[in-house]
């Protein structure tokens, strides 16, 4: 069997899928950078989340820092959510699931 075969058979993304252990770090750096910087979108870029993270990073940096303030607040509440979340919980909900929002 081709590998190109090999591809075809398994179910989409399941090679691109981090395993919980090595999405676990992710957490603690996601949560903070949500906290602390959550304006420029770069805990979505930690997570994988390509496309919310250029909206948040655009809306701070086109509004000239008015829009900042709500997605300051936006990367705010988020880290919040991802320090209070179980591994297990964090892993299904931002790696199985990809969930961009909330």
């Amino acid at each position: 069997m081709s590998d190109f075969d090999q591809l075809k058979t398994e179910p989409d993304g399941a090679n691109n899928r981090p395993t919980m252990q090595e999405f676990s770090g992710n957490k603690i750096a996601a949560g903070v950078c949500g906290i602390l910087i959550g304006s420029l979108g770069i805990h979505k870029f930690i997570l994988g989340l390509t496309t919310p993270g250029i909206i948040m990073a655009l809306v701070s940096i086109l509004t000239c820092g008015v829009g900042g303030l709500a997605m300051s607040i936006i990367g705010f509440i988020e880290g919040i959510i991802y320090l209070s979340k179980t591994d297990e919980d964090f892993y299904q909900t931002y790696a199985v699931e990809k969930k961009s929002w909330f």
